[in-house]
């Protein structure tokens, strides 16, 4: 099995920055992309950022030049630096990794338990 452990969520003023960071531990042979997501109350998940294992990354248009995503892949960690942050901004983050358990066996994705980050003065 595969855990994923968020951290570094809280309450932060808007225009402050904020850093998450996501580790996965267990059964890994390799981790393909990286990623978080969100999820504000009454709306569905929606995508955030993604790094793949190469360093190639992407970001959602409403946070593209705030936030930032980045990876050890030695240490199978993930974080976002969150900078400029607005109210909009304020839910729960996930972070999720395609995990690949074995040599030449099939990926999986899994995902993390959440941390609130809310935005608000």
């Amino acid at each position: 099995q595969v855990q994923l452990v968020e951290s570094g969520g809280g309450l932060v003023q808007p225009g402050g920055s904020l850093r998450l960071s996501c580790a996965a531990s267990g059964s890994i042979f390799s981790i393909n992309a990286m990623g978080w997501y969100r999820q504000a109350p009454g709306k569905q998940r929606e995508f955030i950022a993604r790094i793949t294992n190469g360093g190639s990354t992407n970001y959602a248009d409403s946070v593209k030049g705030r936030f930032t995503i980045s990876r050890d892949n030695a240490k199978n960690t993930v974080s976002l630096q969150m900078d400029s942050l607005k109210p909009e901004d304020t839910a729960v983050y996930y972070c999720n990794a395609d995990v690949v358990a074995r040599a030449r066996g099939p990926s999986r994705y899994y995902w993390g338990q959440g941390t609130q980050v809310t935005v608000s003065s």
